[in-house]
């Protein structure tokens, strides 16, 4: 799992690191001062949680 850092976000790379995840189907930890905050996922790899009965909203 990749680990992106926040100031990458906010110097306006978000457009061009979520295109990156979603193309390679990759999963990445959004760290914020060397600690994640959230988890960033393709939409892809997100449906085949869903179609194998996981539900990330109940956790």
């Amino acid at each position: 799992m990749e680990h992106l850092n926040i100031a990458e976000f906010n110097r306006g790379q978000s457009s061009r690191l979520l295109k990156e995840l979603a193309a390679a189907d990759k999963t990445a930890y959004i760290q914020k001062n060397g600690k994640p905050i959230a988890v960033v996922m393709s939409y892809e790899r997100y449906l085949r949680l869903c179609e194998k009965g996981v539900d990330i909203n109940e956790y």
